[in-house]
């Protein structure tokens, strides 16, 4: 009994050590991607771009966001995490098969574990796409539309020799530092890419998890509704005069495409459905060909 006693403690000490290495990695990478976006935010200088005296697409009031940080912040991670830990609640609270995970004695839920990965591997897909799209901001300082109405740049355009004049050297009347370091960041839209990456990657989501057969159109009518709150928040980038056309669409075709590639390569939503067939496939054998199973799912 003593040998076997010992034998299982180095078994927990070799799983908690396995996982808490794991689970420190991930975090650590995490943060090394984070922390560049947050470089950016706080100390990032975007390229000084000149402009055209006539170049009316800058010349648009200034307007506050419709959709503001907050909301969007609320809204793309609040959500599909909250969602994403209540699913993986309810479809593993009574699951006792697989491996067992233990940290420090204690044997972790098979559903904390499923949630630990996709709301992990969903967050890091939101920091690559916002850091991809941080970099492209930065690099190409892309002026906003309401550029003239912010700026006040100290330039005559009434001037001859300033109409078709490319024009770099200049000082803007505005003192705010914070809107003179916006207005240069207009290409891609940050909006645009973190709303299409969260919502698009939500409903890739709820595509494999939403299983209830209660209604047929249920799952895809909530996936509508995500598409068409990422599709609103694109759309009032333009009215609200913030971005160009062109920003929107690059800002949206970064969001889709990282959702796309996280979902096809990163995670393990793909793979979930098949091995879940297989189970329920052995299960249903083992009851002699009875069309339903032990657990009560449909077939």
């Amino acid at each position: 009994m003593d040998r076997n006693s010992r034998n299982h403690s180095i078994t927990m000490d070799r799983d908690t050590k396995s996982i808490m290495k794991k689970i420190l990695l991930d975090f650590a990478i995490l943060f090394c991607v984070g922390f560049l976006v947050l470089v950016f935010y706080l100390w990032g200088d975007p390229y000084k771009r000149g402009f055209f005296c006539d170049d009316e697409s800058l010349k648009h009031p200034y307007k506050d966001s419709t959709v503001t940080n907050v909301m969007l912040y609320i809204v793309g991670i609040g959500l599909p995490v909250v969602t994403m830990c209540l699913t993986e609640w309810i479809r593993l609270r009574n699951y006792k098969g697989g491996r067992c995970r233990n940290i420090l004695g204690m044997e972790i839920p098979a559903w904390l574990w499923e949630a630990y990965k996709v709301v992990g591997v969903f967050l890091f897909g939101c920091a690559c796409q916002q850091l991809t799209t941080d970099v492209a901001k930065y690099a190409i300082g892309r002026l906003r539309p309401h550029f003239f109405t912010v700026c006040k740049p100290d330039i005559d355009c009434t001037l001859p020799e300033n109409k078709w004049r490319y024009i770099e050297n200049f000082t803007c009347l505005e003192r705010d530092p914070k809107l003179l370091k916006e207005m240069r960041l207009s290409f891609p839209s940050g909006h645009s890419s973190f709303s299409a990456y969260t919502m698009v990657y939500f409903a890739l989501y709820l595509q494999k998890r939403f299983t209830w057969r209660g209604s047929k159109l249920l799952r895809h009518g909530i996936q509508f509704l995500l598409l068409m709150m990422a599709w609103y928040t694109v759309m009032t980038r333009v009215s609200d005069y913030k971005h160009h056309w062109s920003d929107v669409l690059a800002g949206f075709s970064i969001g889709l495409i990282f959702a796309i590639i996280v979902y096809v390569f990163v995670s393990d939503l793909r793979k979930t459905s098949r091995r879940q067939t297989n189970i329920h496939n052995n299960e249903l054998h083992a009851t002699n060909g009875s069309t339903r199973s032990p657990s009560g799912w449909q077939v």
